[in-house]
C-alpha cells in the first residue's frame, strides 16, 4: 500500500519532489493516527441510505440549527434513514457553502463540532470536501495575496493571453479573475466564481493540505466523503482542463491513503458530465471512488415520465456496469444542485433535452446555461423542485395523483442497484421556492428552501407532504428489509411494456421483481413468476394490472 502511494506521488511530481512528499504523507498519518477510529472495512449493504441535507435545513427559534436537525432527524428519518450527508456546514462566503472559508471550522451560524457529532450520534455522517477551489476570504487565498510564503504557489496563476478555449465551463462566467498581490496582479483560474478560487495541485503543499483536510474529517466522524467538483482539479492548457489522469491519480493517492489508515470511509465523486467519463471514477474498481454520483438517473428519470415511456431509461439502466464487488452508485433523483443535462447528452437527442426544459420552465422551472468553447450557450441545468418536474403544465391535479406519480419516480432510484441518495425536500414533499430565486438572484434557490420545524412539523399531518412522507417511508421499510435490494447485488432490466420500468433485483438467493408504471394509462403486463406483492400484501400470478404511476414491488414464491 505505501508504494502505491509513492507511485502516485512520483507520477504527479517526479521522483525527487515525490519522495520528499511521501516523507511528509507518512508524517501525516502518523501525527492523525491515534486520532482516527479503529480501522474496519467497509461494507455495503441494503440498509444503506442517504439524506441529503444543509445543516440549517430545519429551524427553531432561539436554538442552533444543528442541534434542531439532529433532534428532528431522530424523531423522523431515524431507523429509516441511515446516513446524514451534511452539506457544507463550514465557515463560507457564497454559494450557499460551497466557498469555504476555513474547512476545518463549524459555520457558528449553525452551531459547533459537537452539534456535528450530535447528528452523528444516531447516523452515518458523510461530510464535503470542497476542494477544488476555496474562498477568496480564506486564510489560504489571503495569505497568497500577502504574498506570504507558506501559500505561494498555492493558486493558479496564468497569463490571460495563453488560449484557454479548449477549457471545459461550466458556467457562462469568466474563467480567469485579476486580483493585486503583493507581487503585482496576477490573474487566476476561477472555475465557477470570481469568489472561489482554484486550488494549486501542481504544488505538493496543497495537496498535502487537502489530505490533512480528509484526515480532520474522519477524525470528525466522517464515514463519506464526497469530493465536489472533483473532475476540474488538475489544470493543463490546451486541453479540457477535465477528468485529466492527474486528477485521477489524486484521487486514487486519496483513496490509498485512506486504505491505509481508515479503510472503512468511502470517496464519492460528484462528476456532473457524460456518463461514460463519470463512471471512468470508479478506477478499476478497487483503486478509485468507492461510490459516483449516478448522475444521468435524474434527467432520464424525469425525460421517463414526461413521456410516459420507458424504453430509454430501460435501455441506458440495462447497460450499468460495475467494475468490482467493492463499488456502486450513489443514485439520486434531486439534490441542493439543479438537474444536470449534461449528463443525458448522448443518451437523449437534444430535441428531447430542448423539450424537457421548455416543460420544465412551464412548470414554473428555470434553465441555467454554460459557456461553450465558440462562444455560444447551451442549457446546463434544470431548476425546479423533483416534484414539480414530474407535474403536466396547466394541469389540475390532486394530491393524491401527485404524489403517487412522484413516488414511483423515487421508486425507481430506490430498486436500481446502488445506494439511494434522498434530498431533504424530496423526502418531505417541498415543492418550488420562487420566491428564493428572487431574494438571491440564483435559479438554484428554487429547491434550497430552508424550513421552520414547527411548520413543517404541522404540514406533516395531511395534505401533500403527508401523502408523499408516510409514502416514501412505506418504501424505505421495505427497501431496506429486502437483501434483493443489495447495491452490489445483481441487476436484469426486463421489457415487459413500453410505459412499465421493470427490474428484477437479486442478492445469495433472494430475488425481487419491481415493476413501475410511469405513464398515466391502466396498463396490463405478463410477468415471469408468480409472487406476493410487498405494497400490498397480495398475491400475484403471471399477471398483473398497473393503474396509473403504480409501483409493485414482487417477491417470488
Amino acid at each position: 500500500m505505501t508504494s502505491s502511494i509513492l507511485d502516485h506521488l512520483i507520477f504527479l511530481y517526479g521522483d525527487a519532489a515525490g519522495q520528499q512528499t511521501y516523507e511528509k504523507v507518512q508524517q501525516l498519518l502518523a501525527a492523525y493516527q491515534p486520532r482516527l477510529p479503529e480501522p474496519d472495512t467497509a461494507v455495503f449493504s441494503e440498509r444503506d441510505t442517504v439524506l441529503i441535507t444543509y445543516g440549517d435545513q430545519v429551524q427553531s427559534p432561539g436554538e442552533a440549527p444543528l442541534q434542531t436537525l439532529a433532534k428532528f432527524c431522530d424523531e423522523w428519518v431515524n431507523g429509516r434513514i441511515q446516513t446524514i450527508h451534511l452539506l457544507p456546514f463550514y465557515p463560507y462566503s457564497s454559494d450557499d457553502g460551497f466557498s469555504v472559508i476555513d474547512y476545518k471550522a463549524v459555520d457558528p451560524a449553525l452551531g459547533s463540532w459537537d452539534d456535528v457529532a450530535a447528528v452523528g450520534k444516531n447516523f452515518q455522517l458523510m461530510f464535503d470536501a470542497v476542494i477544488n477551489h476555496i474562498s477568496a476570504e480564506s486564510k489560504w487565498f489571503q495569505g497568497y495575496l500577502a504574498g506570504d510564503p507558506a501559500y505561494e504557489d498555492f493558486f493558479v496563476a496564468v497569463d490571460p493571453s495563453v488560449d484557454l478555449s479548449a477549457v471545459f465551463r461550466p458556467r457562462a462566467l469568466p474563467l480567469l479573475t485579476s486580483f493585486e498581490t503583493k507581487i503585482g496582479t496576477r490573474h487566476l483560474w476561477t472555475t465557477f466564481s470570481a469568489d472561489q478560487i482554484d486550488l494549486n495541485y501542481a504544488n505538493p503543499a496543497v495537496l498535502l493540505a487537502v489530505l490533512d483536510t480528509l484526515l480532520f474529517y474522519v477524525a470528525k466522524g466522517a464515514t463519506y466523503i464526497r469530493l465536489d467538483a472533483i473532475g476540474f482539479m488538475w489544470k493543463e492548457p490546451g486541453t479540457r482542463c477535465l477528468n485529466l489522469p492527474q486528477t485521477h491519480r489524486i484521487i486514487q493517492l486519496m483513496r490509498a491513503v485512506l486504505d491505509k489508515v481508515a479503510p472503512q470511509v468511502a470517496l464519492i465523486t460528484e462528476t456532473n458530465i457524460p456518463h461514460q467519463e463519470n463512471i471512468a471514477y470508479f478506477g478499476n474498481g478497487r483503486n478509485e471512488a468507492q461510490m459516483v454520483y449516478n448522475f444521468s438517473l435524474p434527467p432520464l428519470i424525469l425525460h421517463t415520465f414526461h413521456t410516459g415511456n420507458a424504453r430509454q431509461l430501460s435501455r441506458w439502466a440495462a447497460s450499468l456496469e460495475l467494475p468490482s464487488d467493492r463499488v456502486t452508485f450513489f443514485n439520486f433523483c434531486a439534490s441542493h444542485d439543479g438537474i444536470g443535462l449534461t449528463p443525458a447528452r448522448g443518451i437523449l437527442s437534444d430535441a428531447e433535452i430542448e423539450a424537457m426544459a421548455e416543460r420544465v420552465q412551464a412548470l414554473g422551472g428555470f434553465v441555467s446555461y454554460k459557456a461553450n468553447g465558440d462562444g455560444s450557450q447551451s442549457a446546463y441545468e434544470l431548476n425546479i423542485s423533483y416534484l414539480n418536474a414530474l407535474a403536466v403544465p396547466a394541469a389540475d391535479e390532486s394530491d393524491d395523483l401527485i404524489a403517487r406519480r412522484f413516488l414511483a419516480a423515487q421508486a425507481i432510484m430506490l430498486a436500481l442497484r446502488g445506494v439511494p441518495g434522498i434530498y431533504f425536500h424530496s423526502l418531505f414533499g417541498s415543492q418550488n421556492w420562487r420566491e428564493g430565486v428572487q431574494q438571491t438572484g440564483r435559479n438554484r434557490s428554487i429547491n434550497r428552501q430552508k424550513l421552520q420545524r414547527e411548520q413543517l412539523e404541522q404540514e406533516l399531518k395531511s395534505g401533500l407532504r403527508q401523502k408523499v412522507f408516510s409514502g416514501y417511508c412505506e418504501l424505505l421499510k421495505l427497501r431496506t428489509a429486502e437483501k434483493a435490494f443489495h447495491p452490489i447485488g445483481d441487476q436484469t432490466i426486463l421489457k415487459l411494456h413500453p410505459a412499465v420500468f421493470a427490474i428484477l433485483r437479486g442478492h445469495q438467493r433472494e430475488q425481487l421483481l419491481c415493476l413501475h408504471n410511469v405513464s398515466a394509462d391502466t396498463v396490463s403486463v405478463k410477468l415471469p413468476l408468480a409472487g406476493v406483492e410487498l405494497l400490498t400484501d397480495t398475491a400475484v400470478a403471471h399477471h398483473i394490472t398497473l393503474a396509473p404511476y403504480q409501483i409493485a414491488w414482487i417477491k417470488p414464491s
